[in-house]
């Protein structure tokens, strides 16, 4: 499709199909905008013929990556640096161990029984180990359990998964160079810096109309991706970073957090989801749909096993172990980014990828359909009375992600 305009229309339909598809059936809208592009690009492919929906369009691409960057950039603001610090020995412990169980079972699964080649075996340990901040995220505010210290810990102990995940993806994928150097020493002097200068700077230029706060943060953004692509990395990594270490001042403007929701799910993410979906090759799943199977029960088999006694080391019982590890267990966002990152370099292939992302995709469904209805510690929950949930549920954009 040459036009533009209809393209965009095409995207944008697609995108509120999906939105209302979440909401019919109360699940998360990435999730549903997943499938949607999966089973779109399908129906285009066989209808039109051609590129389909044009996933491979470079300004669709931008705004897919734009997606990828922002989102990445919330899931780090919104880490409780307080809690963290109460609960981090909890938190990394948990953390720690939902990211190398599955990293290395899911590995050895896909070298050993699926005769991967090593290096696309690794690249499916990096992509199954994650845990969903946006699932989970989700799932604590719906419920309640956001402002209580076992919600925060958790939301703690799935930064710690993820943050495995981004360094592995660096280390084993991204080649060692001088140019490597300069972004990790370049890197740490701005992670130093901006969380000094940021607060001065947003009282006093922030709060107009122009929204000076917005644009220094995707300034940040673009200057760090822009570096890491040019050290041969991936411009994701160092936004969970810049996200992490402005979570004391991004992470309580809520109003500023809000408006970021607003241009990242209203316009930013549906790109990137979509655009994820459609890259999965439906045929290739009908070919070889054990690859998948063995995939997704290779990463939960190796994340309940880690992750269940850890929980119960710090006290966890009456139901609230087994939920937070189904919790620990959901995938979604650096999962598909992983995978993604892995088709574009030519580590794995485009079926692998299709297998890759269906598991995760999988993975973010079921054990939160689980937990939810057999395990949810309700005893846990807070005071309807004294919550504040219902306003802040008010306020959250509808299938606020999950990550």
């Amino acid at each position: 499709m040459d036009n533009t305009w209809f393209l965009a229309a095409l995207w944008v339909g697609l995108a509120l199909v999906a939105t209302l598809l979440a909401i019919w059936f109360k699940v998360s809208t990435a999730l549903s905008e997943i499938v949607v592009g999966t089973v779109a690009q399908l129906i285009v492919a066989v209808l039109l013929g051609g590129a389909g929906l044009g996933a491979q369009t470079p300004w669709i691409g931008f705004l897919a990556g734009t997606g990828a960057i922002v989102l990445t950039f919330l899931a780090g603001a919104e880490i409780d640096p307080a809690v963290f610090r109460v609960k981090w020995k909890e938190a990394t412990v948990v953390g720690l161990v939902s990211f190398f169980a599955p990293f290395l079972g899911s590995a050895a699964v896909a070298y050993y029984l699926l005769g991967w080649a090593p290096m696309a075996a690794w690249l499916a340990g990096v992509a199954l180990s994650t845990t969903s901040v946006a699932v989970v995220y989700a799932v604590m505010l719906e419920l309640g359990f956001n402002t209580t210290d076992y919600g925060k810990v958790i939301l703690a102990a799935c930064f710690i998964t993820d943050l495995g995940t981004v360094i592995a993806l660096g280390i084993i994928f991204a080649p060692f160079t001088v140019r490597t150097l300069v972004f990790v020493a370049l890197s740490l002097a701005i992670f130093v810096v901006l969380p000094f200068v940021t607060p001065g700077i947003f009282r006093r230029y922030g709060g107009r109309v122009s929204e000076f706060e917005t644009k220094f943060l995707l300034l940040a953004l673009f200057a760090m991706g822009g570096l890491a692509l040019w050290a041969d990395s991936e411009p994701v990594l160092p936004a969970y970073i810049i996200g992490m270490v402005l979570a004391g001042t991004v992470g309580k403007d809520h109003a500023l957090i809000r408006r970021l929701r607003t241009l990242t799910f209203g316009l930013l993410t549906p790109f990137y989801f979509l655009r994820a979906g459609s890259l999965v090759s439906v045929p290739a799943l009908v070919a070889a749909p054990g690859a998948l199977v063995v995939l997704f029960f290779a990463k939960m088999v190796s994340k309940l096993a880690g992750v269940f006694p850890s929980v119960r080391i710090f006290g966890h019982r009456e139901g609230a172990d087994v939920y937070y590890t189904l919790m620990m267990s959901t995938g979604l966002t650096f999962g598909t980014i992983s995978a993604l990152f892995g088709l574009n370099h030519g580590v794995i292939t485009p079926a692998q990828y299709s297998h890759l992302v269906s598991a995760v995709i999988g993975s973010a469904v079921i054990p939160t359909m689980i937990a939810n209805a057999w395990f949810m510690p309700r005893h846990l929950l807070p005071v309807p009375a004294a919550s504040r949930e219902p306003a802040d549920a008010a306020v959250r954009p509808s299938g606020a992600p999950t990550s």
